[in-house]
């Protein structure tokens, strides 16, 4: 479904990816995990052509993203949940969500609205209430709902952890495993590594702009070079 090649990304003269190549298949669960600063971010805004890449390419189910402007990756189904949340915060819970859905008719608008509503029954309770006034975890509860209204086939997760708490985080990761089960084709990155490779299909482990290793989650949380640099083992 997405194939990343030998893409290399500059910050006017500070170099940030360097030649990173991987691919999802569709219906997979795909991480990318480093520390911070490791070029994650950059990644997937990378794929949502938020930044320009230096060289190589990015294709998408055929198209070639690269050469698309970000709100057309939108259209050809692929939804960034941002790190931070980054929703509108004097607009409702609501309108926040059909904000994702502006390209979408009415009729898919209010099914993917009840979808959305059924995995996260507290935005529901909350759909009048501003967005800014939401909880850590209700935001991102938000910015995922968000996401699914576009009704994408691709979602991409930005460290969906950042801020929350322990148990907030394992409810988001339960909500995402759930999002998967269902079918949907996940790519997400993020520094929680232990919780997160017990969790995916694959995983790469990006360093310092590179992909450094790769392979099964399950796998990787055994190498020794995993838990050396991430684990403290």
């Amino acid at each position: 479904m997405l194939n990343v090649k030998n893409i290399n990304v500059s910050y006017g003269d500070i170099q940030v990816l360097w030649d990173v190549s991987f691919h999802v298949e569709e219906n997979e669960f795909v991480v990318l995990v480093g520390s911070n600063g490791a070029g994650k971010s950059t990644t997937l805004k990378a794929l949502s052509h938020l930044v320009d890449l230096s060289s190589g390419s990015v294709e998408f189910a055929g198209n070639r993203l690269d050469k698309t402007n970000a709100h057309q990756i939108v259209e050809l189904g692929i939804a960034h949940v941002p790190e931070a949340r980054q929703l509108f915060p004097e607009m409702s819970v609501e309108e926040n969500l059909v904000m994702g859905s502006l390209k979408r008719g009415k009729d898919k608008r209010a099914k993917n609205m009840e979808w959305v509503y059924e995995l996260f029954p507290r935005l529901k309770e909350r759909r009048k209430q501003h967005a800014g006034t939401l909880s850590g975890g209700e935001q991102q509860m938000c910015a995922i709902g968000r996401g699914l209204m576009s009704d994408p086939k691709l979602m991409m997760f930005d460290e969906p952890s950042l801020g929350l708490s322990p148990l907030l985080t394992q409810e988001i990761f339960r909500l995402v495993e759930k999002i998967h089960d269902e079918g949907m084709t996940i790519l997400m990155v993020e520094q929680n590594v232990k919780q997160t490779l017990g969790i995916c299909d694959r995983a790469y482990v990006l360093e310092n702009g590179r992909i450094e290793l790769e392979g099964k989650g399950k796998d990787l949380l055994e190498d020794d070079r995993v838990k050396q640099a991430f684990l403290g083992i």
